[in-house]
Formats: C-alpha cells, structure tokens, sequence
C-alpha cells in the first residue's frame, strides 16, 4: 500500500515539475516574443539613420565633396603613371604608402605626418580597409588622398570579372566607410599584365606607379637603407613607394622621418598624387 502510495507521489511530482517547467518555458517565450519586436524596433532607426547620413553628406556644400572626389587630370585618364614633370622642374614630390589601413603601422605613420604637415598618398587594400575602418576614416579625415589597390593584392593572371569585382569591390567600400571616391590605382607588385591596369584604364583611372622606392619590402635591410634611397633617387615630380601595410612595417616608421626631413632640407614640397598630376607642365 504504501509503495503505491509513494509512486503516485513520485507521479504527482512529476507532473508538478512538468507543469512548473512548461509554465517556465511559457514565460520565457513569451518575454522572447516580447523582446524581438523590441529589437527590431530598436535597430529600425538605426538602418535609417545611415542612408540619412550619406544624404546629408551630398548636401554640403559643393567644395567639401570635391575633396572627397580624388579625380585625375583628363591627360592622365586611362595612363599609366611612373612620375610627373611639374612646371618650371618645381621641387615637389609625392609619398605613395601601400597596403594599409594596418593595425599600429598606419596610426604611428599618421602621427608623423600630422608633425611634420605632410599630406601623403594611401592605396588600400580592400580586405584591409574591411578590418581597420576607424583607421581609414582617421587617414581621410587628416587630408590624405586616397588610391584603389584592389581587394585580394592578387598578382595572378585574372579574367575580366574577377579584375572588376577586385576593384570596384575596393571602390564600393573606400565610399562607404569614408565618402571617398577616387580614379587612382595601383596594381599590387606592379603587374601591368594580368588583367587589373587593363580594367582600370577601361574606367578612366590613372594607373599610377612610381619612380623612386624605399625599397622597404626587403626583409634584410635596415631603415637607414630605405631613407638612403628615397633620398638618393629623389628628383621633382617624383613619386616615391612605401608600406603601412602587408607585413611587419615598424622599419619604415622609422624611416619616415627621416625620409621627410631629408627631403625638406633638399628644398622638396610634399604633395598628394591628385595634387602632383595637377602639376604637369
């Protein structure tokens, strides 16, 4: 009797922690089914609030877009670009930096232009801007001028497509992270050949290259060797290569003033390439 007595106790509670449970679970439904209304209400405004900013970015005043708008003089649209001839031989010359936005390389290089007021040129790499946005925002915001050095920094052979998607993928991003629009392009490791120049040249960039190399991509070499050879080849109208990105850079942060004060006391003026191409004689 009272084995039976017990098993329909058991069997009471049972039933009671089945009903405690289901109400439980009730409950928490029911506040999830609450909640994501709440959620979607709460992230509504902000989907909004974004195409919102962009309009308000197109009705500024005209001159602040024309900043953000790095187009090329119609002599350099669809050419390529190892240097320029300024007017008069003007000494004036132009810091190209690839590879970047990069974690601490970029910020530290950024700081040593803003001390040194030089504007320089940055060609980023699509799936680095991805990573480091707060970053490219900092570099537009300090007056840089900004290139397209496609998605993947591929130098393989490529189909059509794949070289538009490699650099209108990049543009897309440029524009929405900072409101950036830009015809100038570098193809990663110089290749002319394998698909992207061609592309871009189609759109009426200026495939830009370079004339004078720090060099810095070379794993054995000291900083001094980069300053040295910046200096050494300098000549006006020059554009000179450099990395914030793709690898180790602390070696070319450590160049960089030199590289500026080297150049000042040769008499040389810094400028972006958009400003550099203006000055073709």
């Amino acid at each position: 009797m009272s084995h039976n007595s017990n098993s329909t106790n058991n069997h009471n509670h049972t039933i009671k922690i089945i009903a405690v449970t289901t109400i439980a679970l009730s409950i928490t439904a029911c506040n999830n089914n609450q909640n994501t209304p709440q959620l979607k209400t709460n992230s509504e405004p902000l989907k909004v609030a974004i195409p919102e900013n962009q309009g308000n970015t197109k009705s500024q005043p005209p001159a602040k877009i024309k900043n953000l708008n790095f187009t090329v003089p119609a002599k350099f649209q669809g050419k390529t670009v190892y240097k320029v001839e300024p007017k008069n031989n003007e000494k004036v010359i132009a810091l190209t930096i690839d590879d970047g936005p990069w974690p601490k390389t970029t910020v530290e290089m950024l700081d040593i232009l803003k001390q040194n007021d030089v504007k320089a040129t940055f060609f980023w790499v699509g799936s680095s801007l991805k990573n480091h946005p707060e970053i490219a925002k900092r570099v537009v915001a300090e007056g840089h001028a900004i290139g397209n050095h496609t998605w993947n920094h591929l130098y393989k052979r490529m189909d059509a497509a794949t070289a538009k998607n490699e650099i209108e993928k990049t543009n897309e991003l440029i524009y929405q992270t900072t409101g950036v629009k830009t015809s100038i392009f570098r193809p990663p490791g110089g290749y002319l050949n394998n698909g992207l120049a061609a592309y871009a040249k189609s759109q009426k960039n200026s495939v830009v290259m370079w004339s004078v190399t720090s060099a810095d991509t070379d794993p054995r070499a000291k900083y001094q060797v980069f300053v040295k050879n910046v200096l050494r080849d300098a000549k006006p109208g020059a554009i000179v290569l450099m990395h914030d990105g793709g690898g180790n850079r602390e070696r070319t942060v450590k160049a960089l003033p030199e590289i500026i004060t080297g150049l000042k006391q040769k008499g040389y003026r810094f400028v972006t390439m958009p400003e550099l191409l203006e000055m073709e004689q």
